[in-house]
């Protein structure tokens, strides 16, 4: 079995960008920075996140410059723009909290184990 399972935590960096899609749904588009080893040494990454139909009351809970927790998947996507195909790959979010309701956290880091080990 293959699962595409992301778990980030970091920095939120922007402002929440809300988009309505064609489809009515709502897009929520905002990055995160987080720190990786490379060659030894410590690098911060900039993460893009999309997350489709949150409640205002989770994107709310946001705010720039807080630790963030986000767990999803990892998609590749392709759109046009300015008349070539382009591609982006993001972080698509299923749940977004701030680090400091660690109780929530704690729950939501076992939710993950636990879809890995089924």
């Amino acid at each position: 079995m293959h699962i595409n399972l992301a778990v980030v935590s970091g920095v939120m960096t922007n402002e929440p960008v809300h988009r309505e899609l064609s489809s009515g749904d709502t897009m929520v588009q905002f990055d995160i920075s987080t720190a990786v080893e490379r060659d030894g040494r410590t690098a911060n990454i900039s993460v893009p996140v999309s997350w489709r139909n949150p409640s205002a009351t989770a994107t709310s809970a946001l705010v720039v410059g807080d630790d963030v927790v986000v767990t999803g998947r990892v998609e590749r996507r392709f759109f046009r723009s300015g008349g070539a195909t382009q591609s982006r790959t993001e972080l698509v979010a299923q749940r977004c909290l701030p680090a400091r309701r660690t109780k929530s956290v704690r729950s939501l880091l076992a939710a993950a184990a636990a879809t890995l080990a089924a």
